[in-house]
């Protein structure tokens, strides 16, 4: 191999070496909480932003609690105080739903508390079609300060009655 081809492949080599560091360092930086900020962009700028890292230990993960369909039938079965709470879109709501429930969609539960449920200390039993969005709302509904909330799954394992 030619001297001069030598030295063109180290340079290009040195060149990109040198790319992906200014890449790299321009994309990646500690935010005030010291978690790494990865910042991916695309051919027109920043498209996603990622925190990856450790909750600190002053701030728990929000918490939900999964039950199976047999618990939540059971409980149910006795009138009391709680809110069986369907999460499905309007339109499959109106199909049929588990008789009392409440219909907030999963896509309408956001950065604040659902008026419909004003009690964050009431148990809430949150259900959809599968149970996909059920455990997604719950998440959401704890992280917005919900203390007893309870994912049981999607209306399609449910064999009681139905309401119209």
């Amino acid at each position: 191999m030619r001297t001069s081809t030598k030295l063109i492949i180290a340079g290009s080599t040195i060149g990109v070496v040198i790319a992906g560091v200014l890449i790299a360092k321009n994309s990646i930086s500690i935010d005030k909480e010291n978690h790494n900020v990865h910042i991916i962009g695309g051919a027109d700028g920043p498209t996603s932003v990622f925190l990856a890292g450790k909750v600190p230990a002053d701030r728990e993960r929000a918490k939900y609690t999964s039950i199976s369909m047999e618990e939540a039938k059971k409980i149910f079965a006795t009138p009391g105080d709680y809110i069986i709470l369907d999460v499905r879109r309007a339109d499959e709501f109106a199909e049929g739903h588990i008789p009392g429930a409440i219909n907030i969609a999963n896509e309408d539960i956001g950065a604040e508390k659902p008026s419909e449920l004003p009690d964050p200390d009431q148990a809430i039993y949150v259900y959809c079609k599968s149970g996909r969005r059920s455990k997604d709302a719950s998440a959401k509904l704890a992280a917005l300060g919900y203390t007893n909330v309870y994912s049981f799954g999607g209306i399609l394992d449910w064999d009681g009655k139905i309401e119209k």
